[in-house]
């Protein structure tokens, strides 16, 4: 489960289209109680900034648009409350730079 901190337009289809996945069932637990995943990092650095998840949703969403890929979920902007910046990281960005570089994928990092 990963929420990358690096422009969208830096991803590859496979890490766009699976850290929006990840987004919304981080988003799920955090505005339902959920208890799945309550517990790792990745969603413990979002709590109490859904405000942030629901931005980084939206640069997830326009570079899915950028790329003519349909987006049919959106989130309740009436949940995205707390802050509306993220500055807690489980890698910070250069190594997640890194990880992507490592997996050899198409992100262009």
């Amino acid at each position: 489960m990963r929420i990358w901190d690096l422009p969208p337009k830096v991803l590859c289809r496979n890490h766009l289209l699976g850290e929006h996945r990840e987004l919304h069932a981080i988003w799920t637990v955090l505005t339902e109680n959920k208890k799945g995943y309550s517990l790792h990092p990745e969603t413990l650095r979002w709590k109490g900034r859904l405000r942030a998840l629901f931005l980084r949703h939206e640069r997830l969403v326009q570079e899915m648009n950028r790329r003519e890929y349909r987006h049919q979920s959106p989130l309740d902007k009436n949940l995205a409350k707390g802050s509306a910046v993220q500055k807690q990281y489980v890698d910070i960005p250069a190594k997640q730079k890194e990880i992507l570089r490592k997996k050899g994928c198409l992100c262009a990092v």
